[in-house]
């Protein structure tokens, strides 16, 4: 089936509306429940303790930082979102194979409300490769978050609130103006947030270990693919590599790679300017200060916390350079980057940067490809009817490389 067809005929299906949606004779779409344990790292509490060491650490912080123009239904304390704690996630499930020894872990982009341009993609991952692929949601994404956040009246009318509160705000829009406001008030959220999912991740992993997932083999091998932002939190569940669980794990990127110093997210479609500018101070030009003074968050992202530690070195290209390249060396035969040669959000060049290191001597494979039709990072397959059989061409000319990959 033709992509643009295939996307509307699963964008048709109500992915949750039960356990099994049936697609076609190759593959259906599952969904499973999941609970969040590490949901209590997230802001609004006064005390947080660290089970692994038995440390308790006081939050000074943990009333979110109020600034002029935020919504009583943005302001929300993390802690107190349940759709981020208990959630559903997606499965593509290859017809007549009932339990898996193979899972692919599929990663989204940065401020995803629907995985509707997705379920293209997955599905042709399982068609070719036969392997269970599982779409795991980011938190505070897809359906990790309140409803409210995405109704465009309400999100309207916020985003006309921020223009006038920031006159100079480049690109604020009622797609990225809730994530865009809640940021820019409390940058760390990237940092809790990214660490409840990379916690979210190892429980998925020890509960399939553990045989309690009705389509996964306890032994099972895990590959992950991941695009734009996502594959920030996949590389870092390959260098970390918690208990060798991703010793043989492959890692496939798609318009993603770079370290996070080297994107240029100001998008309609991503986050305002306002909200960047108050990332990157606190994440790449601050962030050791900010740790000095905040105990919780220099043990979290510190020696005692390998996770931590290699998040930190992927924020700024000049942080820890010697040890993610020596990281990324390691593991260079098991992943490949491709991507477009007019994305301007994560450009080629900086994926190049980022993976193959100062001297280009980290044998990394970065393909660098370019369609024949307008496209964007956001979008790299449009459905628009005129271009449909381009497009057709160039998703099943990127997907045969990630399903090769895959294979081998």
């Amino acid at each position: 089936m033709i992509y643009n067809k295939l996307y509307h005929l699963l964008k048709s299906k109500s992915i949750y509306s039960g356990d099994i949606i049936p697609v076609d004779e190759k593959s259906d779409i599952r969904s499973f429940e999941f609970n969040s344990l590490a949901y209590n790292l997230l802001s609004g509490n006064e005390m947080y303790h660290c089970k692994n060491h038995d440390k308790s650490f006081k939050c000074r912080d943990f009333k979110n930082i109020r600034i002029e123009g935020i919504d009583e239904h943005i302001d929300i304390s993390d802690i107190n979102i349940p759709e981020n704690r208990n959630f559903r996630y997606l499965v593509f499930k290859p017809a007549n194979t009932d339990k898996f020894k193979d899972v692919v872990l599929f990663f989204h982009g940065f401020n995803e409300k629907y995985w509707d341009k997705y379920l293209p993609w997955a599905k042709k991952i399982a068609d070719e490769t036969g392997k269970l692929v599982v779409l795991f949601p980011i938190a505070f994404h897809m359906n990790r978050a309140p409803h409210l956040w995405s109704d465009p009246r309400k999100m309207f009318e916020l985003s006309r609130q921020r223009k006038e509160s920031f006159p100079d705000i480049i690109d604020s829009s009622l797609s990225n103006v809730a994530i865009s406001t809640r940021l820019h008030a409390y940058p760390q959220r990237f940092l809790w947030s990214g660490l409840q999912t990379y916690y979210d991740v190892i429980q998925f992993v020890e509960e399939c270990k553990a045989e309690k997932h009705p389509l996964i083999e306890k032994d099972f091998t895990l590959d992950f693919f991941s695009y734009s932002i996502g594959s920030l939190l996949a590389e870092i569940l390959k260098l970390t590599n918690y208990n060798n669980y991703f010793d043989n794990s492959k890692l496939v990127m798609f318009c993603g790679g770079a370290v996070f110093n080297r994107l240029s997210p100001v998008s309609k479609f991503i986050i305002d300017s306002e909200a960047n500018a108050a990332m990157y101070n606190y994440l790449v030009e601050h962030l050791s200060v900010h740790m000095d003074k905040n105990p919780r968050m220099n043990h979290h992202l510190g020696e005692s916390h390998p996770e931590g530690l290699v998040f930190r070195s992927m924020l700024n290209y000049s942080v820890m350079l010697q040890q993610r390249e020596n990281m990324f060396r390691k593991i260079a035969s098991q992943v490949l980057a491709i991507t477009l040669e007019k994305d301007t959000v994560i450009p080629s060049y900086e994926v190049v940067n980022s993976l193959q290191g100062t001297k280009r001597d980290i044998p990394i494979e970065v393909q660098v490809l370019d369609f024949p039709y307008d496209y964007r990072h956001e979008d790299p397959f449009p459905v628009a009817e005129s271009i449909s059989r381009l497009v057709d061409n160039s998703f099943n000319a990127v997907f045969k490389k990630v399903t090769d990959f895959l294979k081998a």
